[in-house]
């Protein structure tokens, strides 16, 4: 009798220590978190954030000049929408990492007021310059305090940052084949055959140079000056590098079908980052 109860108490035991085995193997971890970088310079992986933890700039959310992350933001995105270079945007932050970001992490989207200069658009003179990489090339933009004051832009200092002389980004033969839409199309979309040549809207310097936001394909992103952007996606192939100075009508890119269902030019123009319909400010063709 007593041989039949030591036997059934070991048994309970075992099935108990089965149970919690079983309970421990099928805990949740936590998800991976996916990186969208590609080892590509200004994309970002989003991190989730952390439960209780403080994210970093959280007492400047909600602020003029400030930007809160959102999931599928990437850095290059932000820029865009804010109309600012990526490189300026993670110096003013101290990021460590510019290529991770946290979703509701609130960066600083303009430049500091001390020591802040208006970006450099090359002077009528002035030759095209070599590009750094992304990882070590000085920004073209507004610098933090610590950094040393560059030359303000000629451009900007002949005139408001509203005068600025466009040109069509295409030969005057492409047909434009999608407009301007602010909800569904922030640009307009221009068509043409594999190879095209695309060129700069107006005097600029490159500020994005790659494939890094979804949905744009190859892509290049121009400043002006303090107030404009321009953006020419779905490329075949990219001719410039980021912190090169551009002329108004010199070939940047050929038009492709990168990230499209068919070859196009898709061109925005930036106002303070807002989409502007760019048939508005283009010459008639």
């Amino acid at each position: 009798m007593q041989w039949r109860e030591r036997a059934l108490k070991w048994l309970w035991l075992v099935a108990a220590c089965a149970l919690l085995a079983a309970c421990a193997s099928s805990r949740r971890l936590p998800a991976p978190v996916e990186d969208r970088s590609g080892g590509r310079p200004g994309a970002v992986a989003v991190l989730p954030a952390s439960p209780g933890a403080a994210l970093p700039g959280a007492e400047n959310a909600g602020k003029p000049g400030y930007y809160t992350v959102r999931p599928g933001d990437t850095l290059i995105r932000i820029a865009l929408e804010t109309g600012q270079n990526w490189r300026d945007i993670a110096r003013w932050n101290n990021l460590d990492n510019p290529n991770v970001i946290e979703v509701g992490q609130v960066l600083r989207v303009v430049a500091p007021v001390t020591g802040a200069v208006a970006s450099a658009v090359p002077a009528a003179s002035a030759p095209p310059a070599s590009a750094a990489s992304a990882a070590q090339a000085p920004s073209s933009a507004a610098t933090a305090s610590a950094a040393p004051a560059s030359a303000a832009s000629p451009a900007a200092s002949a005139g408001t940052d509203d005068q600025v002389a466009w040109t069509w980004p295409t030969n005057g033969n492409d047909p434009v084949i999608a407009g301007f839409d602010e909800a569904k199309n922030k640009g307009v979309d221009i068509g043409g055959r594999a190879g095209d040549p695309v060129f700069a809207a107006a005097d600029g310097r490159v500020v994005y140079a790659g494939a890094g936001l979804r949905g744009y394909g190859n892509l290049i992103i121009l400043k002006h000056n303090n107030t404009y952007l321009t953006a020419y996606a779905h490329n075949q192939s990219l001719l410039v590098k980021e912190d090169q100075t551009v002329r108004k009508g010199q070939k940047i890119a050929e038009m492709g079908s990168t990230d499209a269902d068919r070859v196009k030019l898709h061109f925005e123009i930036r106002r303070q980052g807002k989409p502007v319909d760019p048939t508005r400010y283009l010459p008639p063709r």
